[in-house]
């Protein structure tokens, strides 16, 4: 054999022996990219998927460009073959999601039996990180969160603006019965007690219904003060659509979650119906920069990317806990899953520096102790930061 020929085998043997490099890391991104959730999914994939930019622009994972391999979590048997499809056929080294929390319950399960990492960035349910999980990490706050702090919106601001104490202000919980909403109607009912409130109503409803008038006027012949109300995009919009048509005017009506902090959500009831509603969810774009370093950096990048400001707090939450998430991805020589388990465990990020102005620090059950939510009321069209007083931009309002 000619010298060429036996130095061009050896070349070519030496590269089929030698590792292979990552040659483009892939992660899954799974979320409801239709079907009724589609807009909320959409909107928090939109988070990841600027991490995702931010991280590659700095070179990625150990210079391997992060590809982003989408699956649709339209439904729970979805969410599961979605997960399998990513894991087994596309290899996946993670998979970030889901914002549903019935979702990601399903699928996680699929990740952890697989030995996958999942980073959930937006379920809020307790199941979600309450199931010992050893793969599975939460970046974002809790259903406890939510109902805390419309407790404490309560106690603190709406009881004192009405000249009344506590016990005498009527309160009523309506939610969608799905793993979401129940387990923020779950906290709501204990701590609205627990604050010597009078809780007169709780009742439970498919997201999935077409009608809420008998639940309107229930409430209304109750003399409900103030509405909680714990909801996707649809189920929000029917209330408040049939609350304003049977001339239900309660005090305040508290909305958890994205149903109700969904720009499209105001176009399609009409400024006049939203001014006023408060929201408890995530924290919006429209708090103050300081102690958020990277939102105005976020706000720009969502712009120049979607042609539009965010829609909602949730694609700023996805992008703090995968941007979070993938920085210390980045730090490992190898992307075997348990040493990413490891080096996520590590994770200590303070307060005040990030862009949702909260940090990162797992707890035993891999749930970040340091996310919390915000309170926001839509004033004059927009969705503006008015509680706790540290990070708002307005003070909350109340119709005289």
């Amino acid at each position: 054999m000619r010298s060429t020929q036996l130095a061009g085998l050896l070349f070519t043997s030496a590269l089929v022996a030698a590792p292979a490099a990552y040659a483009d890391v892939k992660v899954g991104a799974l979320y409801p990219f239709s079907g009724q959730l589609a807009l909320l999914g959409q909107e928090s994939a939109r988070g990841l998927e600027i991490a995702v930019d931010e991280v590659n622009k700095k070179g990625g994972l150990k210079g391997e460009k992060i590809i982003l391999e989408r699956g649709d979590a339209v439904d729970n048997n979805q969410a599961v073959g979605e997960a399998r499809r990513l894991i087994s056929r596309e290899r996946v080294k993670a998979i970030f999601g889901s914002y549903s929390s019935a979702r990601s319950i399903a699928a996680s399960q699929v990740a952890e039996l697989s030995q996958i990492p999942y980073f959930e960035l937006g379920a809020v349910a307790d199941e979600v990180t309450t199931r010992k999980m050893n793969y599975l990490f939460r970046t974002n706050p809790t259903s406890e969160d939510m109902a805390r702090l419309e407790v404490k919106i309560i106690t603190e601001k709406i009881a004192p603006d009405l000249g009344r104490a506590p016990r005498d202000i009527k309160v009523a919980v309506i939610h969608e019965d799905g793993s979401y909403g129940s387990s923020v109607a779950a906290h709501q009912k204990r701590l609205v007690v627990g604050a010597g409130l009078n809780l007169v109503s709780v009742q439970s409803y498919s997201p999935a219904t077409i009608d809420m008038s008998s639940i309107v006027l229930d409430l209304k012949q109750r003399g409900v003060d103030v509405v909680l109300q714990n909801s996707f995009q649809n189920d929000t919009t029917l209330f408040l659509q049939q609350a304003r048509e049977a001339g239900f005017k309660p005090k305040a009506i508290i909305g958890a979650g994205g149903g109700y902090s969904m720009q499209p959500t105001l176009e399609a009831v009409g400024q006049a119906t939203m001014e006023g509603v408060l929201v408890v969810d995530f924290p919006q774009f429209k708090m103050s920069m300081e102690g958020t370093p990277g939102l105005r950096e976020f706000v720009a990048a969502y712009q120049a990317k979607y042609g539009t400001l965010p829609r909602s707090g949730h694609s700023l939450v996805n992008y703090f806990g995968a941007k979070a998430i993938l920085e210390s991805m980045s730090k490992l020589d190898d992307l075997n899953a348990k040493m990413v388990v490891s080096e996520i465990k590590k994770l200590d990020v303070p307060d005040g520096a990030t862009a949702v102005g909260f940090g990162v620090k797992f707890d035993d059950e891999n749930q970040n102790l340091r996310a919390r939510m915000s309170g926001m009321q839509w004033q004059g069209g927009e969705l503006v930061t008015v509680f706790p007083d540290t990070i708002a931009i307005s003070p909350m309002k109340f119709a005289k």
